[in-house]
This record gives C-alpha cells, structure tokens and sequence, in this order.
C-alpha cells in the first residue's frame, strides 16, 4: 500500500527541503510534518501536526541540558529525531521520511514488514523507515525511552569502551555525547541484527545513491543515470549547508526544483 508519511523538523525550513517535501506529495503521498511551534509556507498537501503528543518536548533534556535562553545545541535535533521516529511507528503513524528525502516514485510498503535500506556496506539508513508498532526495534526504543540515562542494550563494543574511557577520565556521564549517531543508523543496524531483520533491506541505491556525495546533487552534472534507474525510489540528500542555497543550472537540484517546484 501506498503510506501515509510523517517527520519532524525543529526550526525553519530551508528551500532544499521544501523541495522534497513537494516531491513526497507529488508522488501521491499524504505528507505530515511535526512540530513543537507552527511551520509557515508548508507546500500545498503538506500538513503540520503538533510533536508534543508524539515525544514531549522535555524529552530532549534526557539527550542534553538546553543552552541558557532555552533553545537546544550540538546533536539535540538530530538524536531527538531519532527517537521521535521511533515514537511515530508505534503510533502507526505512517512511513518516515526525513525532510530532505526527494522521492522519484511512490513508495509502495507491506504494512507487516519492517522497510528500510542499506546506507552504507554494513550499515542501514534511517532516513527512510517503517516498522509495524509491535516490532522488536520499536518496544526496544519504547523501553530505552523510559530510561533517564538513555544507556541502551545493544551498544556496540567500541560505543561501550569509548563511554567507560571518557566516564574514567571525568568527561561527560551521558551516553548521548560520545557520537550523534547513537540513536541512529548505528541502533537501527544493531537492533535488526538482533532482530533478524536485516534481510528486509533494501539495496543502498534505493533511497542513498547521492547521500555520502552531495556534489552529485548540487553540482552540474550528467544525472540521468539517477532519475532513470529503476531502482531508485528517491533520494537522501546530505546538503552540507547548502540547503539554502540556489541551485546551479545543470544540477540534480535544479532539475528538481523545476520538477516539483521551490519557493
């Protein structure tokens, strides 16, 4: 079936990622973004939903304490989307996609089937994610959510070690500062091995044929190969702060942005 998608933003918007959010709705999608305060200039057929139902917003004091005038620093946004995904799928919420994800197609899922894709040789993306609610990975992040020091335990042995190392020489005593991606793809990998769900995923090229090389995005290039590959569904684009930025004529991003159209 065809799913509902749903992710989470923190802050404004930039014109990358408007972008993709129109390619998800112009795939057919039902696209909902969540937000603690309101979203203005959302693309036509792109709702905005409240996240405080989802994860409360003091959740994020868990990963790290708040800069003085309350706003959240370094990794805050990125692990709290972690477990906000999480939260979605056992709320049978709908397909995650991450806002800058340019779908090429509709994506097509088995609402009984885990559905995710190799990022990398030995490493699942979870920048596109569905998992039924009573999943193995979704109780298991449901279980760590009610933790206070978020110590899970799947942790890979180097995570260990790097944690006792810094603890032993008075660094910091929360798990969620020895790497941003913790929570992440890291977890997700570790769990579905676990699990016995790394056979549902899919080929890298389905969703992160430009994800670690965003020159072959941004930059003009020759992109036909990428938007004539039948086994691409979309994109995952790292944008490396240039999400803001115009996009150069003969660009993957140019010819998306006439595609599905940019502020």
């Amino acid at each position: 079936m065809r799913p509902d998608v749903v992710t989470f933003w923190h802050g404004p918007l930039d014109a990358l990622r408007l972008t993709c959010l129109r390619s998800q709705v112009a795939a057919g999608h039902k696209v909902t973004v969540y937000s603690f305060d309101p979203l203005p200039g959302l693309p036509d057929g792109v709702g905005n939903a409240e996240a405080e139902a989802i994860l409360p917003h003091a959740f994020s004091e868990k990963l790290r304490p708040p800069q003085p005038d309350g706003s959240w620093r370094d990794w805050t946004i990125l692990q709290f989307s972690d477990f906000f995904r999480m939260r979605l799928m056992a709320e049978r919420a709908g397909l995650w996609l991450d806002a800058d994800v340019l779908l090429l197609k509709p994506v097509e899922i088995d609402l009984t089937k885990p559905y995710f894709a190799w990022e990398r040789p030995r490493q699942l993306g979870n920048s596109v994610l569905y998992l039924p609610s009573d999943d193995a990975i979704v109780l298991a992040f449901e279980s760590l959510i009610e933790q206070e020091e978020l110590t899970p335990d799947w942790l890979a042995l180097r995570h260990r070690l790097t944690f006792a190392l810094r603890r032993l020489r008075g660094g910091s005593r929360r798990l969620s500062d020895i790497r941003v991606a913790i929570y992440g793809p890291a977890a997700l990998t570790a769990l579905a091995r676990r699990t016995g769900e790394l056979h549902h995923a899919l080929p890298k090229k389905s969703f992160y044929a430009v994800h670690a090389e965003p020159k072959l995005f941004f930059d003009p290039s020759d992109f036909s190969a990428l938007i004539g590959d039948p086994g691409i569904i979309g994109l995952h684009i790292s944008p490396k702060g240039r999400g803001s930025q115009p996009p150069i004529p003969g660009s993957l991003y140019a010819w998306a942005a006439e595609r599905f159209g940019s502020p």
